[in-house]
């Protein structure tokens, strides 16, 4: 009878509910405009909660935000958002809600600027992960000065809800920093 090969994750990731999270997307180096603007926004509606929480109320998120097309969402008017607000499905958050759309507006400007999301995002990274080598969950820092800079440069052109803790968890989870564990199935995929 053959025996079950178990799989070692980081830490956070052996709850069922986030294995599938864990082994095919976190980490995963993204380039995708869409889906790393639906990470921003996602990133910073989990401020003060759990990744989880919002993990488990994706689908409802890009329902309400159009799939996270930036141009529709900056085109939202007040009365989506306020739809938004009454919806179960998501946080019901005023600021974090609204920040949405403001967030679509300022990812426009950043393409026009830079031609893509992607190209102004990976830019802190010099367009490729940083392999970090972390032996134990512990080990792995909330933010880096790396993560302030982002927060700083976000800030300054419009981005809400983009703290250096909210910029360093989306850099880890769109593969700009590889932060699995080295003993983490994971370390040596992506």
């Amino acid at each position: 009878m053959a025996t079950a090969i178990l799989k070692q994750r980081c830490p956070w990731g052996n709850s069922e509910d986030m294995h599938d999270y864990h082994d095919t997307e976190w980490g995963t180096p993204l380039h995708d405009d869409q889906a790393l603007f639906e990470f921003l926004c996602l990133e910073g509606a989990q401020a003060g909660l759990s990744w989880r929480t919002i993990l488990l109320k994706r689908d409802n998120y890009r329902r309400v935000f159009h799939d996270f097309e930036i141009k529709r969402v900056a085109a939202m008017k007040e009365r989506e958002l306020e739809k938004a607000l009454l919806d179960p499905g998501i946080v019901r958050n005023r600021l974090k809600v609204y920040s949405t759309r403001d967030n679509a507006l300022a990812a426009l400007k950043v393409i026009e600027e830079f031609g893509s999301l992607d190209r102004y995002l990976w830019s802190f990274v010099d367009g490729k992960p940083i392999r970090n080598k972390w032996t134990g969950q512990g080990d792995v820092p909330a933010s880096t000065p790396l993560s302030d800079r982002m927060s700083k440069d976000l800030k300054k052109r419009g981005f809400r809800f983009v703290g250096t803790t909210i910029c360093y968890a989306f850099m880890q989870a769109t593969g700009m920093v590889n932060d699995h564990v080295v003993s983490c199935f994971r370390y040596k995929q992506v």
